[in-house]
């Protein structure tokens, strides 16, 4: 290949190869071309710049996977933050065992918030969470409910109740499934607690997280149901005829960490807004109590 050829295989290459092109005439129509490219790309940088100054981009994004039953808490808090950081805050609710199960699978999961103790120790003894940031902050109340038009009076949830006569002939306890959903997994020792499981357990209508439990009970599909008393408080179409003991079931502690695969300085921020005075006064607003170290409840502050 001649000198002319190498020239042109240069020239295709890179800019410099466009000055080693120029002619004793002066720079070439082509060479003139990319000098007015490069400075358009320039002034075209600069003002981007300039804009990125005055509207900064967003600086981090924060995936939270957290229990259904902090839905309207954590938008509330999701929603405020976001104003006030530039940082991107996405919540994906489910029950506590789906989201534990879908973090192990590879969710890219930043924070998560589980409904009871075992599934935060689930991910914990598979190392994917960060044991330092384990905290429980808040707690709750298990209650009874019925649908809002349903006949049945405020009762006392003790061992003398009769909740299978209240369902009827053929209706079931509308309940977080107890082999995977931490709301059924209080509630099941609470009746067993009270002598009740005995005469309930084959008439369960067993639901994937609270959410769903609170739905069957709201559409008439069961006439009775078990879940928080801050899911009850939000719903619509059902009402609470009463609490269970709290001595009737183990402290209902809500457990929060940051993932280990999402250690982000987005999420610590995030992490912080939730778990301080902000994020605490907002979960308390929505009912939720504030717990002790070992779970238990404990008066505001």
């Amino acid at each position: 290949m001649g000198g002319r050829g190498g020239l042109a295989e240069e020239t295709e290459r890179s800019p410099a190869g466009y000055r080693r092109a120029e002619t004793a005439a002066g720079t070439s129509r082509l060479t003139r071309r990319v000098v007015h490219a490069q400075q358009a790309h320039s002034l075209t940088a600069g003002r981007r710049a300039a804009c990125c100054s005055a509207h900064p981009q967003v600086a981090d994004e924060v995936l939270v996977f957290a229990a259904a039953s902090l839905t309207d808490a954590l938008e509330e808090i999701a929603a405020s933050y976001r104003e006030a950081n530039a940082t991107v805050v996405k919540l994906s609710f489910a029950s506590s065992s789906t989201l534990a199960r879908q973090i192990e699978a590879g969710a890219p999961a930043h924070l998560f918030a589980s409904a009871d103790q075992p599934w935060m120790d689930y991910l914990a003894e598979r190392g994917l969470v960060l044991p330092e940031t384990r905290v429980s902050p808040i707690g709750t109340a298990l209650v009874l409910v019925a649908p809002v038009e349903s006949a049945v009076a405020l009762i006392s949830i003790d061992a003398g109740g009769d909740l299978a006569a209240l369902l009827g002939r053929d209706g079931r306890l509308a309940v977080g499934d107890p082999e995977h959903v931490p709301a059924g997994k209080y509630a099941q020792p609470a009746l067993s607690s009270l002598g009740l499981w005995s005469a309930l357990e084959r008439r369960l209508a067993r639901a994937d997280n609270v959410r769903a439990t609170l739905a069957l009970v709201a559409r008439g599909e069961a006439p009775l149901g078990i879940v928080y008393a801050t899911d009850a408080r939000v719903a619509t179409g059902v009402k609470v005829l009463g609490t269970f003991p709290a001595a009737s079931h183990p402290p209902i502690s809500y457990r929060m960490a940051l993932d280990k695969g999402g250690d982000t300085p987005g999420a610590r921020a995030f992490f912080r807004f939730l778990t301080g005075q902000q994020g605490l006064s907002v979960l308390q607003r929505h009912g939720f109590s504030l717990s002790g170290p070992d779970g238990t409840r404990v008066a505001p502050h």
